[in-house]
């Protein structure tokens, strides 16, 4: 009878025990963790979401250029431009003209977004000069290429002295430093009653090599 009695003992722990491996194996995920599949942020496997093609990382900076891409080139600066301005009046225009040229010499390509900031310095004070509204794309100046635009103004046909410019406050794009420019033309500007600017400044590109467009 006692033998009996340890043979069920002994069958009832080997029952218990396999019970508690089984339960084990269910309460562990049914497999090994380890083969887990994971998931990154950025989608992609192992990447924290920090780095971009070519292993470059990004820093959240970024270039200014305009939003007509640039290839990665930055704003052009004041201190890498040689400003210009000539006279672009055809004989005849009811209206004069100045071309405003901007040369890259800053040694790489640079961008230029829209419209550059213009005033004139004049015998009756300071006068902005409005953009036309022409619609404006961003230009990519290449080392040591120029681009153009037109500041056309109302020419004083009163047979007055009317108003005389000295000089061209012209400011690039995206920039706060400005450049005096020498006013190219002998013309001057009629007197007005100071209701609004009559002089138009045009976007980057909009003229030519000499001339408006």
């Amino acid at each position: 009878m006692r033998v009996r009695k340890l043979t069920f003992a002994a069958l009832a722990v080997a029952a218990t025990l396999s019970l508690t491996a089984c339960n084990d194996e269910e309460l562990t995920g049914q497999g090994d963790p380890s083969a887990a599949s994971t998931v990154s942020p950025s989608g992609g496997s192992g990447s924290d979401g920090s780095e971009k093609a070519g292993g470059q990382q990004d820093t959240g900076s970024g270039s200014e250029s305009g939003s007509g891409g640039g290839g990665g080139a930055e704003k052009c600066r004041t201190d890498d431009l040689n400003i210009s301005a000539t006279d672009g009046t055809i004989s005849g225009d009811t209206e004069g003209t100045v071309v405003v040229e901007f040369k890259n010499l800053g040694g790489k390509d640079c961008v230029l977004a829209a419209y550059a900031g213009v005033d004139l310095k004049t015998s009756a004070g300071s006068l902005s000069a409005e953009r036309t509204g022409q619609e404006a794309d961003t230009v990519v100046l290449k080392d040591g290429e120029s681009t153009f635009f037109g500041v056309g103004y109302p020419m004083n046909d009163s047979g007055g002295s009317g108003v005389s410019v000295s000089a061209l406050l012209v400011t690039p794009p995206n920039e706060t430093k400005s450049f005096s420019v020498e006013w190219p033309s002998s013309n001057t500007l009629p007197v007005t009653d100071g209701s609004g600017s009559s002089v138009k400044v045009g976007p980057m590109g909009s003229a030519g090599q000499g001339g408006a467009s």
